[in-house]
């Protein structure tokens, strides 16, 4: 497994990690706990040591689960990360922030219980308290990196500018945001930022929720309790305009000799050395997939061929219902 080190201060990690979100109920539909633990296990034989949760995830399930998978495993062969500050009510329904030091100590003391360990790797607020300095949230992690509890300190969805405030507080490893060929927003302000502080960027919704995987097609209905059924990308209108660029980005891929999801997550990885794909893999199957990704090497005719087929700005609908948008770092 190739190595890529976060930012300037961040940990050294595999240059592809595991999003554990979808193992989870509530987010892509049912799960299977037997895979998706099975999954895990494939993923760290592999050498995949980054695994990236978030301790609303299932209200806590998804941290659970992955105890249960991580047992036995040294601690020192995989770096979890960790989101938390989304308030959650029943039936998943999301209730804001909460970015206050007294919550971060809080929500950091129910993680290593229910995760069985002793620190966190990275520890980052899922979203930005707009009632919080990010200066007090930050502040109050730096105390936990003190003592011991947490490693280094992430960020997640943040605009340029409070990547900057974080970083005045306390050196940020990397910052957690979506990136794909379908979203690219984040290319204008946040990337050159990045790379002027030397903080790193682990990129989640790489495939595009499944737009990009190969394996969604015109008038796929998503399953009872997916999120995809909520977003805009995926709509009537939407959608198909979605997978006719994937048809072109296919035509690359079997150029490659390789598929559409392993081009989509190579094309991420090629961004920079500091990059890091979260594939979201919820099967061995589709974990097997991924893997070959990180041995597609591109060229420059290459990126000039998928740039072609899909352009920057070509996706048609935001990444997020609406209600959502105003809380993301970069828009589409």
């Amino acid at each position: 497994m190739q190595k890529r080190t976060l930012g300037t201060t961040g940990p050294s990690v595999s240059a592809l990690g595991l999003g554990a979100m979808g193992m989870s109920g509530g987010a892509y539909g049912a799960t299977d706990r037997a895979e998706a633990i099975a999954t895990v296990h494939a993923a760290l034989d592999a050498g995949v040591t980054l695994v990236d949760t978030g301790d609303f995830y299932g209200m806590g399930h998804n941290e659970l689960l992955l105890a249960e998978a991580l047992r036995g495993r040294p601690r020192d062969s995989y770096q979890l990360s960790v989101k938390f500050g989304q308030l959650r009510g029943p039936a998943f329904s999301v209730g804001g922030q909460d970015g206050r030091p007294s919550a971060v100590r809080n929500f950091l003391a129910y993680s290593l219980v229910r995760l069985g360990v002793d620190h966190v790797d990275i520890y980052r607020p899922a979203r930005l308290d707009p009632d919080v300095p990010i200066e007090d949230t930050i502040g109050a992690i730096k105390e936990m990196v003190d003592a011991g509890f947490v490693r280094h300190i992430g960020l997640s969805e943040v605009d340029a500018a409070t990547i900057r405030r974080a970083h005045a507080v306390h050196p940020i490893a990397d910052l957690q945001i979506e990136y794909s060929l379908l979203s690219r927003a984040v290319e204008t302000d946040i990337r050159p930022t990045l790379e002027e502080l030397g903080i790193g960027l682990t990129a989640y919704g790489v495939l595009g929720r499944g737009l990009l995987s190969g394996h969604w097609h015109p008038g796929h209905e998503p399953a009872p309790g997916d999120m995809r059924g909520m977003s805009p990308r995926f709509a009537a209108g939407n959608v198909e305009h979605n997978l006719a660029l994937v048809s072109d980005l296919r035509a690359v891929a079997d150029a490659k000799g390789c598929t559409v999801a392993q081009l989509a997550i190579a094309w991420v990885a090629a961004q920079g050395d500091g990059i890091v794909p979260l594939v979201g893999a919820r099967t061995r199957e589709r974990l097997a997939e991924a893997l070959p990704a990180l041995d597609v090497t591109l060229t420059p005719d290459d990126l000039a061929a998928i740039e072609k087929a899909v352009p920057p700005g070509s996706a048609r609908g935001d990444r997020y219902p609406s209600a959502f948008m105003s809380s993301l770092g970069a828009g589409n």
